[in-house]
């Protein structure tokens, strides 16, 4: 099983925002303590005597049955993962998100403490008749150990389109050329002159 990395997953999130500008200095992604909100797998795990524990595995918003609470819809939780019995452990670090407003986009990243709930209200996912995997598209619910409060981050790109806008043809992103002379007029090539008949 080819599992791409974690830098791999966050750049091709962010690369997003190089096509949408910040303009939300003052927000926040707030999340209380006990929200439970919906998550997948971005690739296929396999949990077996051999391979019982996955670090720095990658999430991804899902919809699922008995959340609370949505996260955006670009966002990549990084967590990790242990079989313990016939138990699989989630427990996530940290977040990187990405939340959209019509043209406008504001990105948060920062420290995000939830661990997966069973339906039954126990710590951890149960493994179906010793079927111990989890795959994308197979929702399941994380619950917040602790509130959430990051608040978004500057934006490069949207200064970037923000200098772009402003330059209408006088910026540095557009340019007007200086007068220069005419080439068949310069000193290499002097225009000529009209000779006396």
């Amino acid at each position: 099983m080819s599992f791409k990395s974690s830098p791999f997953w966050l750049t091709a999130l962010l690369g997003t925002l190089f096509v949408s500008p910040l303009h939300a200095e003052e927000s926040t992604l707030d999340l209380p303590s006990g929200a439970k909100v919906g998550v997948e797998v971005v690739e296929a795990l396999t949990f077996n005597s051999s391979q019982s524990r996955y670090t720095d595995l990658l999430l991804h918003p899902k919809q699922a049955s008995g959340t609370t609470h949505s996260l955006p819809e670009y966002c990549l939780l990084v967590a990790n993962a242990q079989l313990n019995g016939d138990r699989i452990r989630i427990t996530t670090q940290d977040a990187t998100c990405i939340e959209t407003h019509d043209a406008e986009s504001a990105i948060y990243s920062g420290e995000f403490s939830a661990s997966a709930y069973a339906e039954d209200g126990q710590y951890g996912l149960a493994c179906n008749n010793g079927d111990c995997t989890l795959a994308p598209g197979e929702s399941f619910v994380l619950t917040l150990d602790e509130s959430i409060h990051i608040a978004a981050q500057d934006n490069p790109s949207a200064e970037i389109n923000a200098t772009r806008r402003q330059a209408n043809g006088d910026g540095v992103a557009n340019p007007i050329p200086g007068e220069r002379p005419d080439p068949d007029q310069s000193v290499e090539n002097p225009a000529p002159t009209e000779q006396p008949e």
